[in-house]
């Protein structure tokens, strides 16, 4: 579905990734992960088209994404960052309804469909009680929400969340990632992600990328991936993996920093 072939991506005169290469399969959850500064975020963001790229092919359903018009990368994938920003009085409603537009013709109003679909992300996300209210009125989980629900309305193929946890406590991490799941399992939607918890990636994920310094280190499964050794080379960390009934994923307990 998702090809990127040896990408580059330059800042200025800094390169900063390094002839990157993975691909999503339709309906997989893959996530990166690396060291802060490793070029994660740049990463999501040259697939997304919001970041130039110098070198390398991202393809999208066979196509070239450099030979798609903003309208169509729109209605193919949707992109959310850490912190989205939105007028502070507009209501969740509206916020939820701008999903439609990439669907829109210029000046083209919102018909009987585009309410039901609207309707249908806010019952998806459980913000239908909310609808009314100002974004800005919102928690930092259920302000997640909306935005998730907005990149329902849009109806992309592939959803791109880059730290979607970030700023959240405990239960509101656990509950968005818990949506994102379900998006996946019941809607086949394929979401790809950067995320910093370790366990997070491990029990949410069917691949991960692993990044450092702008260059991929591994790929492959949470089990493939999730390892000791890993965890050494790449964060200099001590960690030891467990395995616990309820999930099948490893986790990962961290120890100690790795002294030079």
């Amino acid at each position: 579905m998702l090809i990127i072939e040896e990408l580059s991506v330059r800042y200025e005169q800094k390169e900063v990734v390094h002839n990157f290469s993975f691909d999503v399969k339709k309906g997989e959850v893959l996530s990166i992960i690396g060291p802060n500064g490793s070029g994660k975020s740049t990463i999501l963001k040259a697939i997304a088209r919001l970041q130039p790229y110098s070198g390398g092919t991202i393809t999208f359903d066979g196509e070239n994404i450099r030979r798609l018009s903003s309208k169509e990368i729109a209605q193919k994938m949707c992109i959310l960052s850490q912190r989205n920003q939105a007028p502070a009085d507009i209501s969740v409603r509206n916020l939820v309804a701008y999903g439609r537009y990439p669907h829109k013709k210029w000046f083209e109003r919102l018909n009987a469909e585009d309410e039901a679909i609207i309707d249908w992300a806010l019952e998806k996300t459980q913000l239908m009680h909310y609808r009314d209210q100002p974004i800005a009125a919102l928690s930092g989980g259920e302000s997640q929400r909306a935005w998730i629900a907005m990149a329902l309305t849009q109806r992309p193929q592939i959803l791109l969340l880059d730290e979607p946890t970030t700023y959240l406590d405990i239960a509101h991490q656990h509950e968005v990632l818990e949506l994102v799941r379900e998006l996946n399992r019941e809607m086949g939607m394929t979401v790809v992600m950067v995320l910093h918890d370790l366990n997070q990636a491990s029990s949410y994920s069917d691949q991960i990328v692993v990044v450092k310094d702008g260059y991929r280190a591994q790929i492959g499964t949470p089990e493939d991936v999730m390892t000791e050794q890993m965890i050494q080379q790449i964060y200099r960390m001590e960690a030891e993996i467990q395995y616990v009934s309820w999930d099948s994923a490893p986790r990962i307990q961290l120890k100690s920093t790795v002294k030079a």
